[in-house]
């Protein structure tokens, strides 16, 4: 069950091991990293969770990338509706964002080369974007596409962001508004927050925070396989 958040139960009643979970923990706190909760869900019951000081389970916690799994999943949902093909060209969406002149490869990009850290570009083009006077869009438009699309991966955040542009363009919506009544409302995820670009678009790759809990509930919607209470996808 995900709409209304987990159930808990005891781990052997899930088929957990609690002296498995007491050496994992005893394993985190030796670690020397900075831990800040733990949530084990097995058969959408809560078995074990916690938060090490001075964190608490009402907590949003940044996500970092984990981000782009949000933004990933409002595309899909765009795709679903029949707004989106993946096959569509990037420049497409953006003609008045374009340089001067646009290269083969730029002009190859789709939806899913975004989607597949395809691209072709051979750096990350966030740090770019972030120092740009320009907005966003265009300064990653701007940047060059060494190769061909979708003969070499790289980890790519400005990608994401791009996904939420192209989202933005198609609905007229931020991430935020649109990812609102499709999963966090059915999924009761609140007090969350996202930050935005300049442009004010959310930022996609990076900057969502919600509660320990909710990361879960995203989890276990995928190990449904997009049904849960309140939602099917």
């Amino acid at each position: 069950m995900v709409g209304e958040g987990f159930g808990r139960a005891t781990p052997e009643s899930q088929g957990v091991s609690s002296r498995s979970i007491r050496d994992f923990l005893a394993a985190a706190n030796a670690s020397g990293i900075s831990w800040h909760s733990m949530m084990l869900v097995r058969h959408g019951q809560v078995v074990a969770e916690g938060w090490w000081k001075p964190y608490e389970p009402g907590f949003v916690h940044s996500l970092y990338s984990l981000s782009k799994s949000f933004t990933s999943t409002a595309i899909g949902l765009l795709v679903e509706e029949g707004k989106l093909d993946i096959h569509a060209k990037v420049v497409s969406f953006f003609p008045d964002d374009l340089p001067a002149s646009v290269s083969d490869n730029l002009r190859q990009a789709t939806v899913r080369s975004l989607l597949t850290m395809n691209t072709g570009h051979a750096e990350d083009t966030m740090p770019k974007m972030r120092a740009s006077s320009d907005s966003w869009v265009r300064t990653y438009l701007s940047q060059p596409v060494e190769f061909t699309p979708g003969t070499h991966f790289l980890y790519n955040t400005g990608n994401t962001y791009m996904l939420g542009a192209i989202l933005h363009k198609v609905t007229g919506q931020t991430l935020e508004e649109y990812l609102k009544p499709r999963l966090f409302q059915p999924l009761g995820i609140t007090g969350y927050d996202w930050e935005v670009s300049p442009q004010g678009l959310n930022t996609a790759g990076y900057g969502l925070r919600v509660k320990t809990e909710d990361i879960a509930k995203l989890g276990q919607l995928y190990l449904q396989k997009g049904s849960g209470k309140g939602v099917r996808y």
